[in-house]
């Protein structure tokens, strides 16, 4: 049987059984593994026989999950982290020298702005930021010492598109890599491979969890490249747990109902709060008003799970909101079963500054709504009550 669908690829793909037979795959906890004798020892250390040497290299856990991630991004190899910002950062790490050039788009997390703003130039690497809605000047930031473009689309928290086929015939023009952060989207909703990205980046710590319970993170993509994000973090020991593992590789069984129905919610949302009097603007992929709507379809299945918005009366009406959110959580997270309304500007964009902020979208009054998996119309109950309160 040719396993092609994703929701089957993300159940039936799993390790091989052990002597015992089992259905679900078991935990691996151990820190290492053992040898028959002295010369598969010396062989497997020196990569002329594949297989588990320590859990810091690989695990039958995470060999799973990242085996899982290859085959539904359509990537060759990849290497999973303890986290989304280890995967940023590790990959980024393994591919830059001293003296090299990024171009970014200036709406990032807000961790990874700080990478490029606080660390990076003490290692002599620069970043110039384009605006997501003005990729026509992504090329007259490309110099000689450029060494990628790097992107998220969906961006965190405005929700703006970026058209990843334009953005990767530029990397191709210039022989530079493209690499995509794919956290909002997953790969159950857009396949930046497709589109010319040679690296994709995860937090699997959001939707692909989706019950906010572990952290983790993976980057994926050709054998070449993820050879050399092997090799840095072999040395450096970014990994994933094998329990974290476990937890995401079972998580990604049931990605595909989550996000639909996720996703119908955020669009339910985005519909109702486009005509709501307290609210001064809605953005959402899948949302005909949304700028890049066209290239949202053109790339993505569904619209994602984010919702983004600006409450009226700035900071104030945003501090009202919050404070009168009774079902909904007020959490830094996201992608999980339980809807989480956030406040960028205090909390996960809060390093930038203002007119950093004002420059991404973020403004005092906006909103990013994560939903999750209750009914809508309790979610919409919630949401218009705090809003009635501003």
């Amino acid at each position: 049987m040719n396993k092609k669908h994703f929701e089957t690829i993300a159940i039936r793909d799993q390790w091989e059984r052990s002597e015992n037979k089992e259905h679900s795959v078991p935990l691996y906890l151990t820190s290492g593994f053992v040898f028959d004798d002295a010369e598969e020892m010396r062989a497997s250390f020196a990569e002329e026989k594949q297989r588990d040497l320590y859990s810091r290299y690989s695990n039958p856990n995470t060999n799973e999950f990242i085996s899982k991630m290859c085959k539904l991004e359509g990537a060759e190899a990849g290497f999973a982290f303890s986290s989304g910002m280890a995967a940023v950062y590790s990959t980024f790490a393994a591919l830059l020298s001293s003296g090299d050039h990024i171009v970014s788009a200036r709406s990032v997390f807000g961790a990874t702005h700080g990478l490029f703003t606080k660390y990076f130039p003490k290692w002599n690497i620069e970043t110039s930021y384009f605006s997501i809605n003005e990729p026509e000047n992504i090329e007259s930031l490309i110099q000689p010492n450029t060494k990628f473009i790097y992107c998220e689309t969906p961006t965190n928290p405005g929700v703006d598109v970026l058209d990843m086929e334009y953005v990767s015939a530029i990397a191709k023009k210039h022989n530079i890599l493209f690499i995509v952060d794919n956290c909002f989207a997953t790969p159950y909703l857009q396949n930046p491979i497709k589109f010319g990205a040679d690296l994709v980046i995860h937090s699997a710590t959001k939707l692909i969890d989706g019950q906010g319970r572990v952290l983790g993170g993976v980057t994926v993509g050709s054998e070449a490249l993820i050879r050399e994000v092997y090799l840095f973090s072999r040395l450096t020991g970014p990994s994933m747990s094998p329990f974290n593992a476990w937890i995401l590789s079972k998580s990604l069984e049931t990605l595909a109902v989550r996000a639909d129905k996720q996703c119908d919610n955020a669009l339910k949302l985005a519909e109702f709060l486009e005509k709501h009097p307290k609210v001064r603007s809605v953005k959402y992929p899948f949302l005909k008003s949304h700028p890049q709507y066209e290239i949202a379809k053109k790339q993505m299945k569904l619209g994602g799970t984010i919702v983004c918005f600006e409450v009226i009366n700035g900071v104030e009406g945003g501090k009202t909101f919050f404070d009168s959110i009774k079902m909904c959580s007020l959490s830094a997270n996201l992608g999980d079963s339980r809807t989480i309304v956030t406040h960028p500007s205090s909390t996960t964009h809060a390093k930038l500054s203002d007119e950093d902020k004002i420059a991404v979208g973020i403004l005092p009054g906006t909103v990013r709504c994560s939903l999750g998996l209750e009914h809508i119309n309790d979610i919409i109950e919630d949401i218009e009550q705090a809003l009635s309160k501003i």
